[in-house]
């Protein structure tokens, strides 16, 4: 196997665990608030701090791969996130275990936008550039499919340290393989100033490799303050002072990123992109999907413990099918996107997604695994097939600006993502108060409910996909210096 090949499996396995972190959590939250005698809000904590430094600094990790390399980032990330796992895995107190939850998040910052910057590097050709991309989307589909599962097994049969130091052979790992396998030349001044790449917006090239510190600062406090809202707003209340106060400084350092970036030289985002029909277009359906589905993958997993009485390991278990589908429909999305054209390819994996979602609605409450399971795979196969829409919207940002582009696409899948648990919550709250019985009775009706909703929003992504991606292509046929996409969460 060539060096190009092992450089994908070093990119891979830091996807992989990144991913895979992020899902064994919640499974095992109920032995960690035993075992180290949590509070609620601790509780809460452990996965907040993650999210919220994750989504806070992405636009920032994006930037820093763009000026001091994939690489670089891409190992600074590495390092980060596997220490901090080991931290996590020993913590021996709330305190302990946050603060190494929030630099896991810091990691993952660094290294989620690095990826997507350095697979176009390490794969200029575009067939195998299109064939790495199917294989490292189909492994972050797997991570999500054994994440649950991995965390209820350890937390019931080990301790739920090993959750977290599980990531630390897998960072081991990854790292030498990269160090080795992993060769690609950080954009220079020179070669701005040279025009062998483009760090352009829409006022001119400067020649010369800018963090933009103000862009940094701004968008990180905007997003902080944002996120911070969506996770505490509906525990401490919408109305209250300290959620109010954190949209307002939201909204505000939100305005100060866009004059800071409409005057400055080198700004880390073009808004003149945002006219782009394929960049605004793809990140809207993008966050559709992200609106519509986050919720609903939360409020079943309830459902599947609550209605069908599952344990953790067997409504991981659920998923799994699932996921594995996702990741096979995943490796062949970008063959359909370069022969059908990447708006049909994901109109029809949205409209397949909706579909499944509303289906889901049919469950009662004398339901069984089996009545969901077709609607699982059918879900698995559309979301499989979102793949091009990723890669046609880091196509819109010039090759030096791929770290930030995928930033802006993350940030726009994990706002929404909150935005869809936050809403969607507060509507199946509403709707089980509103009707009386049994608790199970009202909260199934509710669920259902909030399902049809959740299905007519993603519904309302395949028009979008249409009309804006559009005699578009994927990475098999666009220059070899495009970007490409990311596994599907």
């Amino acid at each position: 196997m060539s060096g190009r090949w092992w450089a994908l499996v070093a990119v891979a396995l830091a996807t992989f665990m990144t991913y895979l972190d992020n899902n064994v959590v919640n499974v095992a939250l109920p032995t960690i608030q035993r075992d180290l005698a949590l509070t609620i809000s601790g509780l809460e904590w452990i996965v907040s701090a993650y999210i919220l430094v994750f989504a806070g600094l992405l636009l920032a990790g994006g930037r820093l791969a763009d000026v001091f390399g994939p690489r670089a980032a891409f190992f600074t990330g590495l390092t980060v996130f596997t220490l901090a796992s080991v931290a996590a895995g020993l913590a021996w107190n709330q305190e302990t275990l946050i603060g190494a939850r929030a630099l896991q998040g810091l990691g993952a910052a660094l290294v989620t936008p690095a990826t997507l910057a350095l697979l176009p590097r390490i794969f200029p050709d575009p067939r195998e550039r299109a064939t790495a991309v199917g294989v490292w989307s189909a492994v972050g589909a797997l991570a999500l499919a054994i994440g649950p599962l991995t965390g209820g097994f350890l937390s019931e049969n080990a301790h739920w340290g090993w959750i977290f130091l599980i990531n630390a052979p897998i960072g081991v790992v990854a790292a030498v393989i990269g160090a080795r396998a992993i060769r690609v030349e950080r954009v220079t001044p020179e070669q701005v100033a040279t025009g062998q790449v483009t760090v352009a917006s829409g006022r001119g090239a400067t020649g010369r490799l800018s963090l933009d510190l103000p862009g940094l600062a701004t968008s990180a406090v905007s997003l902080f303050a944002l996120t911070y809202a969506l996770i505490e707003g509906a525990s401490r209340g919408w109305t209250s002072g300290p959620i109010l106060g954190a949209f307002a400084v939201a909204a505000v350092a939100a305005v100060a990123f866009l004059v800071v970036e409409s005057r400055t030289a080198q700004p880390m985002i073009d808004l003149t992109l945002f006219r782009e029909r394929v960049f605004s277009g793809g990140l809207l359906a993008m966050g559709l999907w992200a609106f519509g589905v986050f919720g609903i993958y939360f409020f079943t997993a309830i459902y599947l413990q609550s209605a069908l009485g599952f344990s953790p390991i067997e409504a991981g278990a659920g998923f799994v099918p699932m996921a594995l589908l996702m990741a096979v429909s995943a490796t062949v999305a970008p063959r359909l996107a370069e022969r059908f054209g990447s708006g049909p390819t994901v109109a029809a994996g949205l409209g397949l997604m909706a579909v499944a979602v509303a289906g889901l609605s049919s469950a009662g409450e004398g339901s069984h695994y089996g009545d969901l399971l077709p609607w699982f795979l059918v879900y698995g196969l559309g979301g499989g097939l979102l793949v091009p829409l990723t890669n046609v919207v880091l196509n819109a940002m010039p090759p030096a600006r791929a770290g930030v582009a995928s930033g802006v696409l993350n940030v726009s899948r994990e706002v929404f993502g909150l935005l869809g648990v936050t809403i969607l919550g507060a509507v199946l709250s509403a709707r089980q108060s509103a009707l009386t019985g049994p608790p199970l009775h009202t909260f199934l009706e509710a669920y259902r409910f909030t399902l049809l909703i959740a299905g007519a929003i993603v519904l309302v992504g395949v028009p979008v996909s249409l009309y804006s991606l559009r005699r578009t292509r994927t990475a098999a046929s666009v220059p070899a210096e495009s970007a490409v996409p990311e596994p599907v969460a």
